[in-house]
């Protein structure tokens, strides 16, 4: 919004369509970063993680964008996402499942060309006699515990595992796979101790290509890349690795509109619980969004919003549907009735705001809410 005069700052949002808030996601830089992502894992593969709608961002907009630019493996978490994504691409495209089968997803899975990933000897039960009741092969990932303790073979169960793996089984194994759970932290022991023991595994199941990198896992070499990496974050404009230069383009940004302003004197109490009280005349302006809208609660008194690149302190408790900032660094009048703050754009990133919230850009992402107006380009 920089650049604008006064006159045509005023009443933004209402020539824009009269929205709240205006979140843009920019699909040029999300192809950028695939081809950024894919050139640093070649030889190998990068397919995409668009669980969770895309992190937010739409599926049904991303996933074309991604397919166009080359992609032809993509994972989500949840068998529904799977059924969701199946008609956005063609039979040629990949979808994986995480989270692996659930009892009574397995001949819908089959019939759609949907590949489970097997984290357990259950669920491998499950496919195999999908696969003997069907009377054809059906296709896997194998997922693997290298020290997560989430979801995954665990080491325990990997002898049995290569019994049955070597029987005849219906079940065409596709790749092998494990998740880091430190890849954001470079300088991390649990890198390198995931990292030998997917070694160990791709040693017991030798007859397989692997798949290990995620975001951060990219930027730690090669060793980690395997045949196919699965970046989530990075594509969407997060950083891969903490406290180094994002590497990635921004993909979104958003502009929240005024709703009011007022002048406040010394000793007022701001919002709920009167958490915030004022030590001196105040400037406030009231913007159109709060946690309902992914602005977390705990931005209170330590957030920030930007306009004309000065930063608008939070104060008071974040509510469900506004926010009040104190605007006493800007000129006065400077903002009215429909004029746009940013909250997410040059001045301020996903990790400045998830910093703030006490929390990571993953969950900043992937709670920016659906009351926006969202602008594609």
């Amino acid at each position: 919004m920089d650049g604008m005069t006064q006159e045509n700052r005023q009443g933004e949002a209402t020539r824009m369509g009269g929205a709240s808030g205006y979140l843009t996601i920019d699909l040029a830089a999300l192809a950028r970063n695939y081809e950024r992502l894919a050139a640093e894992v070649s030889p190998a593969k990068a397919a995409a993680v668009v669980k969770a709608d895309a992190y937010g961002l739409g599926a049904d907009r991303v996933v074309p964008k991604l397919y166009a630019q080359g992609c032809r493996h993509f994972f989500v978490a949840q068998f529904v996402e799977a059924l969701r994504l199946r008609p956005l691409l063609p039979a040629d495209a990949a979808i994986f499942v995480l989270n692996g089968l659930q009892l009574g997803n397995e001949f819908a899975s089959a019939r759609d060309g949907i590949v489970p990933v097997i984290n357990s000897l259950e669920q491998w039960r499950q496919w195999a006699s999908a696969a003997k009741a069907l009377g054809r092969t059906l296709p896997a990932a194998l997922q693997f515990d290298t020290g997560m303790s989430r979801l995954g073979v665990p080491p325990e169960d990997r002898a049995t595992l290569a019994d049955l793996v070597k029987a005849e089984n219906g079940i065409d194994i596709l790749f092998v796979m494990s998740h880091l759970a430190s890849a954001d932290d470079a300088g991390s022991e649990q890198n390198g101790d995931q990292h030998a023991e997917m070694a160990r595994i791709a040693a017991e199941f030798s007859q397989f290509d692997t798949c290990f990198a995620n975001s951060g896992g990219i930027f730690l070499g090669k060793a980690y890349h395997g045949v196919l990496a699965r970046p989530g974050v990075a594509l969407y404009g997060g950083a891969p690795t903490a406290g180094r230069a994002n590497p990635m383009e921004p993909v979104v940004s958003l502009d929240v509109a005024v709703v009011q302003t007022r002048t406040v004197p010394s000793g007022t109490r701001v919002g709920y619980g009167a958490s915030h009280v004022t030590t001196h005349e105040t400037r406030l302006a009231t913007i159109a969004a709060g946690y309902a809208d992914g602005l977390p609660r705990s931005l209170s008194g330590r957030g920030a919003v930007y306009c004309d690149g000065i930063r608008l302190p939070i104060i008071g408790r974040v509510s469900m549907d506004s926010i009040i900032v104190d605007v006493s660094a800007l000129p006065e009048g400077r903002l009215t009735l429909g004029s746009l703050v940013e909250v997410l754009g040059p001045h301020q990133t996903l990790e400045d705001v998830a910093r703030d919230a006490g929390t990571i850009s993953y969950e900043i992402l992937t709670g920016l809410g659906h009351r926006y107006e969202r602008n594609y380009r």
